[in-house]
């Protein structure tokens, strides 16, 4: 029988952690179940670890699961091998910019056209368009630059 590529070898205090992590039950059922992989493959429990495919059969999932978690324990610790990654940058970029902002917040504080009192929304997103600020914009994009302006500069 060949040895196990990611051993996991739990100390106490990780074992603990883990069941106190289990028995909250405040994470994602993912996340309970990775943990609970990780205790079923410890070295260190009493009785030793189980075969892959035997823990595999009792938390229902894929035997590549339970290699994953092992992998991602032996990589991150525990908590990595529990948690989710953090996605490093957003799906999609966002298109206003601080530089936009701030150009459609002085648009804002400028003489509305002629003809009119004061600014809309439509109208300062037609002139950031006009003036090249930016390709497209709509009114309700303008708006929220302008409710998070006046959120920080009332506080």
């Amino acid at each position: 029988m060949r040895p196990v590529q990611n051993p996991v070898r739990l100390t106490v205090e990780e074992q603990e952690k883990l069941r106190t992590f289990i028995s909250k039950g405040k994470s994602s059922a993912r996340s309970i179940r990775r943990a609970l992989i990780l205790l079923a493959a410890d070295e260190n429990r009493p009785g030793g670890c189980l075969k892959e495919l035997e823990i595999a059969e009792r938390m229902q999932v894929h035997v590549n699961t339970v290699y994953n978690v092992r992998k991602a324990y032996a990589k991150q610790g525990w908590e990595g091998a529990v948690g989710r990654k953090k996605r490093v940058t957003p799906p999609i970029a966002p298109k206003v910019t601080g530089e936009v902002e701030a150009k459609i917040i002085a648009l804002s504080c400028s003489a509305p056209p002629n003809g009119r009192s004061r600014w809309t929304l439509e109208l300062l997103a037609d002139r950031a368009v006009e003036l090249n600020y930016i390709d497209s914009i709509s009114h309700e994009t303008v708006r929220q630059v302008l409710k998070k302006r006046t959120q920080t500069s009332s506080s």
